[in-house]
């Protein structure tokens, strides 16, 4: 079960050193929950930025607002028992009045889903703003935004006067989001797009689709946030071409996190936990790299976090962009659905015309404790014909999976999909009882221990198109006479100091079983 943060040991601090706040009730705001605040915020926060610099403080109490207008150098402070509330619209939209109008973005929103391509039709939104704060032990409840799907008693995204993001940010500068609570967020509960130097820290979302996604983003820090997302992502790293052109997500680390999908939206927040209905689709929940991938992924650490009741660890290049140059350690990772690790190079080359394919190399992950005892897929490290990914590393991990698999299952040729959605579950039923490996190049395993709750008939490991493969030490057992490995068009493989299979090396091979 997550465990959440005790109480912000920077809000002291911060009240100490602050300068005297504006109370949004000075400026007219009800914060009854049934008053329209909107005029009420935006002009204390005018008021803020027209001095150089302020604090915006709400006191306890809900107010009821459509879209707040984030300005330089101020700070939005959400008191204890304080709720911003996203303002109801009907599903066809208003006509006059409700949030603000989703801005222009043709050609670039053809790029990307319609949430990922505006920014201003959301709750709170800044653009082209520096050194913005929003914190406090308050609460920001996306109540009446659309969560990008047309649901008959939810708002239709695209019409007008609806809102569907409750924190979104592009082209801004300097920005820390601490302390807070955001439950069911729209869309999103927070999408930055374009964004350089981004704190966001002791952060608990409990939401209705995805948590946080950083797109397009450098210098970010996600550290001490708790993310309970049944229907998407927790936390997503993306580089889409919403800005109208490919820049990279990079410099990006995200430790002492935990992410779920398990539990019905508002149980994270009021701690009675209480799980999705049995039999409901799979949960998301996950932490990912991708699908927007124009401009790539560089320099990200993911570390000491916790996953559960979720989707595996995703990275995806699939739209032209480099991946390179990622870490992720100390995982602990219970009741995954589906790959545990989905790490895939693809060419769906969504954006303008003429995009190469992309490229995927040096990941590292290590010290993770995954426990997957109803999953029966395994981890998937898979380029496509010509593009293989290149140096991954995996070291010192244990996982455990359901088994099951079949001698049909263990028969399987799995499609390519090169220009399909990534996702594990495109691929179908794999042959492989822990690893699927194809279309890749300097691979390295050690210290692995693997075990699977059911006999399997599957080889543990399955590659196709691999060059250098390199395993010392690991540990597992076969049964139902499968092999520990079956290898087509392998070279330079070696496996030694190992259970389960003797000291084996080669050259080359086109087709055989270990």
């Amino acid at each position: 079960m997550i465990q959440l943060a005790g109480p912000a040991m920077a809000v002291a601090a911060f009240a100490a050193k602050a300068e005297p706040a504006l109370d949004v009730r000075s400026f007219g705001a009800a914060g009854d929950g049934r008053a329209d605040d909107t005029a009420a915020i935006n002009h204390a926060i005018a008021t803020a930025a027209a001095a150089g610099s302020g604090i915006v403080r709400f006191p306890a109490g809900t107010y009821r607002s459509y879209s707040i207008r984030l300005k330089n150098f101020t700070t939005l402070y959400l008191d204890e028992g304080a709720t911003i509330l996203a303002a109801n619209t009907p599903h066809g939209g208003i006509t006059s009045g409700g949030y603000d109008t989703a801005e222009l973005n043709v050609p670039w929103d053809a790029y990307q889903d319609f949430g990922h391509s505006h920014w201003h039709n959301s709750l709170i939104w800044g653009e082209n703003v520096r050194d913005i704060t929003i914190l406090g032990p308050g609460r920001i409840w996306g109540h009446g935004l659309s969560r990008g799907f047309n649901e008959p008693d939810m708002p239709l995204a695209e019409a007008p006067g609806v809102g569907n993001k409750t924190i979104a940010l592009k082209n801004c500068r300097h920005v820390t989001l601490r302390d807070f609570s955001i439950l069911s967020g729209g869309h999103f509960g927070i999408l930055a797009t374009g964004v350089d130097n981004l704190t966001i820290d002791n952060l608990t979302i409990d939401t209705n689709r995805d948590g946080i996604d950083i797109d397009c983003c450098c210098n970010v820090q996600i550290s001490d946030t708790h993310v309970n997302a049944p229907w998407d992502d927790a936390i997503a790293l993306k580089s889409s071409f919403a800005l109208g052109y490919a820049k990279m997500t990079e410099n990006i680390t995200i430790t002492n996190c935990s992410v779920t999908g398990g539990y019905q939206v508002g149980s994270l927040l009021d701690r009675t936990f209480k799980p999705i209905p049995a039999g409901w689709w799979p949960p998301v929940g996950r932490i990912k790299c991708g699908t927007e991938s124009n401009g790539g992924f560089r320099n990200i650490i993911v570390a000491n976090c916790f996953l559960q009741t979720c989707r595996g660890l995703a990275l995806a290049s699939v739209d032209g962009g480099v991946l390179e140059d990622i870490t992720v350690t100390g995982l602990t990772m219970r009741d995954i659905r589906d790959a545990p690790f989905y790490l895939r190079l693809g060419a769906r080359l969504r954006g303008p015309g003429g995009i190469p394919i992309g490229s995927f190399r040096r990941v590292s992950i290590s010290n993770v404790t995954c426990s997957a005892p109803h999953n029966p897929m395994p981890a998937v490290i898979s380029g496509i014909p010509g593009y293989p990914v290149e140096d991954i590393k995996i070291d010192n991990t244990e996982l455990l999976q359901e088994g099951g698999g079949t001698n049909p299952m263990a028969a399987v040729q799995p499609p390519e999909l090169e220009r399909g959605y990534p996702d594990p579950s495109q691929l179908g039923p794999l042959p492989a009882q822990h690893f699927f490996i194809r279309h890749a190049r300097n691979i390295e395993f050690g210290n692995i221990r693997l075990e699977s709750v059911e006999a399997d008939a599957r080889p543990v490991f399955w590659l196709d198109e691999v060059a250098k493969f390199d395993a010392f030490h690991l540990q597992f057992r076969r049964s139902l006479g499968a092999p520990a490995f079956l290898l087509n068009d392998v070279t330079d493989f070696r496996v030694f100091a190992s259970g389960g299979v003797v000291d084996t090396s080669f050259t080359s091979i086109s087709h055989g079983t270990i």
